[in-house]
């Protein structure tokens, strides 16, 4: 994934070691993936489609609690960087830029359970105290 959008954190239990820790958050236009930090088990998701003319989310209901975060990327669309609010299911991944609406959708395509190593200094957002 050498295109950079979006690369953050959310500190939460995981859904599959059930640990109290960073899951990072990488998504590109090609694709979308949530990696645990304590034990790797990760979700990859692939684009469904891309849409500036709808308002909100994608946000069907899934087997875990849904995220809704704010991250900050570079709109393809607009251009700007900024703030973008991302929403994350066990099936689904929304990214929307705040500036001018664009909406990324993905759907869920593969998961895997294995340690992949994790750039710290790719992720943009503060580690959990």
């Amino acid at each position: 994934m050498s295109e950079r959008f979006i690369f953050t954190r959310h500190h939460t239990n995981c859904y599959h070691c059930g640990e109290d820790a960073d899951q990072i958050i990488k998504a590109v236009s090609a694709q979308a993936q949530v990696i645990c930090s304590a034990c790797g088990a990760t979700r990859i998701f692939i684009p469904r489609f891309e849409n500036t003319g709808t308002v909100g989310v994608c946000t069907p209901i899934g087997c875990y609690n849904v995220w809704n975060i704010e991250a900050d990327g570079r709109c393809k669309n607009c251009g700007v960087t900024g703030p973008h609010d991302l929403t994350i299911g066990c099936s689904h991944f929304t990214t929307r830029c705040r500036n001018c609406g664009y909406t990324h959708f993905y759907r869920f395509n593969l998961e895997y359970i294995g340690q992949c190593p994790v750039g710290e200094e790719e992720v943009s957002a503060p580690r959990a105290p």
